[in-house]
């Protein structure tokens, strides 16, 4: 493999202090929304949303993921189908008590209906293996890989000026079989997209402080 220089600017001090403090401020702006907006999205913005995560960097540069873009309404009811079996099941039957109280404070439950409003579904597979002319390879740290990938991706969103959610129905079968997606692809998370609604509220969460995340030594 070849190599190449190293695209670099410098920033000085103060504008490194500046860009670290706005791009703080950005993201602590960032919220999981479950109210969306019908309208739709230039899908040249979903492209390069989608483009972005794909840039994050991976195990050996394996690039083990790939990314569904879903915006056929047919599809969509039928993923929304899908996932409200399977939340049915886990909110009546698979999840313990302490599970459920820790959701009481987002009022969550089984009915998934922004999967049908939001104007996109994003749907991201990890490769557990690399499947090329019927011949298997290696791929590796697969799940830290596809996670960079799906913050880059969430990241993204929110500079486009739009929400998301990470919604993870479990399992996720259903999601493999409905995108037709090979024997070596998993689906890892499932992200509706678009504007918010007008009535979209978030719940009021409270952060951990900076020493309680982090420490220096």
């Amino acid at each position: 493999m070849s190599n190449k220089k190293l695209q670099y600017s410098p920033l000085s001090e103060v504008d490194m202090a500046r860009a670290s403090s706005d791009f703080l401020s950005s993201m602590q702006l960032r919220r999981s929304v479950r109210e969306f907006s019908s309208r739709d999205i230039p899908i040249e913005v979903v492209k390069n949303i989608v483009s972005t995560a794909a840039s994050a960097p991976s195990g050996a540069n394996k690039e083990p993921w790939h990314f569904t873009i879903v915006k056929d309404p047919g599809v969509k009811k039928e993923i929304r189908v899908g996932a409200e079996s399977e939340e049915k099941a886990f909110y009546k039957q698979k999840a313990p008590e302490s599970w459920l109280s820790d959701l009481n404070k987002f009022g969550t439950d089984w009915h998934k209906e922004f999967l049908e409003i939001a104007p996109y579904l994003i749907i991201v597979f990890k490769q557990i293996y690399d499947l090329n002319n019927g011949k298997k390879y290696k791929n590796y740290y697969v799940n830290e890989s596809v996670g960079i990938a799906c913050g880059f991706l969430l990241t993204a969103i929110h500079r486009a000026g739009l929400v998301g959610l990470t919604h993870t129905p479990s399992p996720m079968g259903f999601l493999e079989k409905i995108c037709e997606r090979p024997q070596n692809e998993r689906a890892f998370l499932l992200i509706p997209i678009g504007y918010p609604g007008k009535s979209a509220v978030v719940p009021d969460l409270q952060k951990k402080r900076y020493s309680d995340y982090a420490n220096i030594i």
